[in-house]
């Protein structure tokens, strides 16, 4: 009974680790300090999912939860449905021994996580190029609802560089004032 619980466990723990994985090839930001990254971000861009689909003016708020870990808030309008939408859930460094590499958990759905890597960050934390557990997840975020024209052209190249389709990106409309 022993050998059919590991063997009916160990692929699902592994489908579950390789939901935080990051893509080969690819590393997250070394250096990273979570108390500048929190606060809100703007979705500039991103690759299309449904959990996005037909959502413009897509921010995340990120903040300290008090028992530990970060508090996630995405928002989206729907303009089909002419209402906003949001989703909360939490974040954990994925190595809890290795909170300045830029690799987290989230999680908007019970015990199931994804990857959340941040593999190019401003200096100054204006902002970011995030990718999830494989190429067919990306973002854009920055700080503010716009981006310059060079930054977008820099971040798209590397994104391309790193194997993603950019050409399939959706650039975010950011018109709505924050509700």
């Amino acid at each position: 009974m022993r050998k059919l619980t590991a063997l009916l466990i160990s692929p699902l723990a592994f489908l579950l680790a390789a939901c935080t994985g990051i893509p080969r090839g690819i590393e997250a930001v070394s250096d990273f300090q979570l108390e500048r990254y929190l606060g809100k971000w703007y979705e500039i861009a991103r690759l299309d999912h449904s959990f996005e689909r037909g959502l413009s003016d897509v921010s995340a708020v990120y903040a300290r939860r008090a028992e530990g870990g970060v508090s996630v808030l995405n928002r989206g309008y729907d303009s089909g449905k002419g209402q906003w939408k949001e989703a909360q859930g939490k974040a954990d460094f994925i190595d809890s021994d290795t909170t300045t590499r830029g690799s987290l958990k989230v999680s908007f759905f019970g015990p199931f996580y994804g990857g959340y890597h941040i593999v190019a960050l401003d200096t100054d934390y204006r902002w970011s190029l995030v990718v999830g557990p494989d190429r067919d997840y990306l973002w854009i975020l920055a700080r503010d609802r716009r981006l310059p024209e060079a930054v977008k052209t820099d971040l798209v190249a590397k994104a391309r560089q790193l194997g993603f389709a950019t050409d399939k990106l959706i650039w975010v409309s950011q018109e709505r004032p924050d509700a």
